[in-house]
């Protein structure tokens, strides 16, 4: 997969291609009637503005009828199966957070199955951060690690729940030694209400929601997930940097489409969100505002790379007997 880095995805302008004659066909006979992105969390957290901003600019490119449609319920389930239920007509698309991945490995019950959403592509991914109230002495998060091994538990750290954020975190304290209380929220909203106001002594987020907070000094950063420190926030040092053994773990956002939507129609998709997200303004948005690396993977490698994570994860997951909350 090729990641598209910060201004440079402005030299990839022109969108991909995918076949001209089945998208032209698919152009003749599609869409028909309004097309709904069904984002299964409430406003507040970071899908519902990527969103937001995708379908405005389809409307301005291609004059279409996009609604954003919320579904929140069931840290995503609520949306993902009324998109999965959907006809397979084009009408219906699904626009997740890295969360969904996980729903099946959390709740092995699930009112869909993953074989009834196909990928269609990864926006793109940011990598966590992992922020301190202003009044907490932590200035990195090896202080915090320290304090947390002198007075296990009694840290609280807001995470959403059953998301890679929390199994990030159960995972780091086994393999550093090290416990925390940590809270699951069930959307960012919530999360960041608690963290803003001091009811939780840290909070991990995509850097997308986190950001602004901190530059607003209303949070302290003292980590990031990835793999490199954050160009939005290059004086924060990874986890890596600061000797915490863990993954490197990002945030991401997907569209899926309801099995059996027409490959023409999931390609025409595919190349006009394509564009929007090459659009100079929103690429500057995702870029400046959220941090974000962007991606648009084809359906076969946002395929590949679920398949990845999931069998990632569920490892995580089992190897510490996690739970959603």
């Amino acid at each position: 997969m090729t990641i598209l880095r910060r201004r440079s995805v402005l030299a990839g302008a022109a969108a991909a291609t995918f076949g001209a004659p089945a998208i032209a066909n698919a152009q003749a006979d599609w869409p028909k009637g309004p097309i709904k992105f069904i984002v299964p969390f409430p406003p507040g957290g970071s899908t519902d503005p990527i969103a937001r901003i995708i379908q405005a600019k389809l409307i301005e490119l291609n004059g279409w009828n996009v609604v954003v449609d919320n579904k929140p319920g069931g840290t995503g389930v609520v949306g993902a199966s009324i998109a999965a239920k959907s006809p397979p007509d084009g009408n219906t698309w699904l626009i997740v957070f890295d969360s969904h991945i996980l729903n099946s490995i959390w709740t092995p019950a699930l009112p869909y199955k993953d074989s009834e959403l196909m990928p269609v592509m990864q926006i793109g991914r940011s990598a966590q951060g992992i922020a301190a109230h202003p009044t907490r002495p932590y200035n990195n998060f090896a202080e915090a690690v320290k304090a947390a091994k002198a007075q296990p538990g009694k840290i609280s750290v807001a995470v959403l729940a059953a998301s890679q954020a929390q199994v990030l975190f159960a995972a780091m304290q086994k393999d550093n030694g090290f416990e925390v209380n940590t809270i699951p929220y069930k959307g960012g909203g919530p999360l960041f209400q608690d963290a803003l106001a001091g009811v939780t002594d840290l909070s991990v987020s995509s850097l997308v929601n986190m950001v602004p907070h901190v530059r607003a000094g209303k949070l302290k950063l003292i980590a990031v997930t990835g793999e490199q420190r954050s160009k939005a926030m290059p004086d924060t040092p990874t986890l890596a940097e600061q000797g915490i053994k863990a993954a490197p773990s990002y945030a991401w956002w997907g569209v899926y489409a309801p099995t059996g939507t027409p490959k023409p129609i999931v390609d025409r998709m595919h190349a006009e969100i394509t564009k929007a997200v090459r659009s100079p303004d929103v690429t500057k948005k995702f870029v400046d505002q959220f941090d974000m690396d962007i991606v648009l993977s084809s359906p076969e490698q946002f395929a590949a790379y679920q398949s990845k994570e999931q069998a990632f994860w569920s490892k995580v997951i089992k190897d510490n007997n996690l739970k959603p909350e």
